[in-house]
């Protein structure tokens, strides 16, 4: 009797045990996107799922599928939508469902980081997340900025009218290759994977990427010159679906905007770390860094933005960049 009393009581506890581990876990968010393990983006979306979980005692969990692994970044928004992915880090690309996503990513639409993080987190920024889940059903809750593009060659080009026709690799998008036009360079639509070799043998003589980017990819060894045109400052969000927001409760809604907060500043210490480290590693491969006339850049390339932003955000590109005078 005693026997069969002292197993029962061992059955008990062994069922508050798993009761308790089933409650411990309640949720699981699926957070994917297109980022290796070693960017910071990745890294602060690890973070964000470790703050999560402190925050709600282990109750939402957070698994994070970089490399495209869950699915390209549209499959994933597509995703997002139908209620199949919770979670992704996506930007400009919302512009499909979200006009004013656009502004993300406009070339000398702000003048500093600074002025960056003033308009995301200003009343712009309000907007352009409210329109985001309007349209999109889907809800940013923190944005990572991204290094500033900028150009490198084989000379200092310190102005626009020192450009000289001089043939660029641009990415396949109308904004870009009309701006640099504008700037007077010839921009050339080319494949990244195209570009080391293209620099190499001549057929380009420049290209435009971030520091992170130029580095990676070995550009150190076919250019001599990094031009600090920081023509491209932008952001990117970390965003979760509508439908898997509306279904967590007021006080998890609280943690899971503060685990972003905490997310968002923990990458924007990787991302200061990672300039600094990347200037200091192409200056020590033999690269020169020219200061440029930002502001001669930025008027030669104005109307060749207007023109090719949409209408809803023209007013407020063309504010943006009057406020910069």
């Amino acid at each position: 009797m005693a026997f069969r009393f002292r197993t029962f009581l061992a059955a008990c506890v062994v069922s508050q045990f798993a009761a308790g581990a089933a409650m411990a876990q309640e949720t699981t968010l699926k957070l994917g996107h297109l980022a290796n393990e070693q960017n910071a983006w990745h890294k602060a979306a690890v973070k964000f799922g470790e703050e999560l979980s402190t925050l709600t005692d282990g109750r939402i969990a957070v698994e994070v599928y970089p490399n495209e692994s869950l699915g390209k970044e549209i499959d994933l928004i597509n995703g997002m939508q139908l209620g199949t992915v919770d979670m992704t880090i996506t930007g400009e690309s919302l512009q499909n469902w979200a006009p004013m996503a656009a502004l993300l990513a406009v070339p000398y639409a702000y003048a500093s980081t600074e002025h960056m993080d003033e308009i995301a987190s200003g009343d712009i920024g309000d907007q352009i997340k409210a329109q985001i889940v309007e349209k999109a059903q889907i809800r940013p809750i923190a944005y990572f900025a991204r290094g500033p593009r900028n150009l490198t060659s084989n000379r200092a080009i310190p102005s626009p009218d020192q450009l000289e026709s001089l043939k660029m690799r641009v990415p396949n998008v109308p904004l870009f290759v009309d701006v640099w036009k504008a700037l007077g360079a010839a921009p050339t639509p080319m494949a990244f994977s195209e570009v080391f070799t293209s620099l190499q043998n001549g057929t380009i003589g420049a290209q435009e990427n971030p520091l992170a980017l130029i580095r990676s990819a070995n550009f150190n060894e076919v250019q001599s010159h990094v031009n600090l045109t920081q023509h491209v400052r932008s952001w990117i969000y970390l965003t979760i679906a509508e439908s898997t927001w509306q279904n967590l409760s007021p006080e998890d809604q609280a943690s899971v905007l503060e685990a972003a907060k905490r997310a968002q500043a923990f990458e924007r210490g990787l991302l200061e770390a990672s300039l600094a480290e990347d200037r200091a590693y192409l200056e020590d491969k033999g690269m020169t860094f020219v200061e440029v006339d930002g502001a001669a850049y930025a008027a030669a390339a104005k109307d060749a933005v207007l023109a090719n932003v949409n209408d809803e955000v023209k007013p407020i590109v063309e504010d943006l960049f009057n406020s910069q005078k």
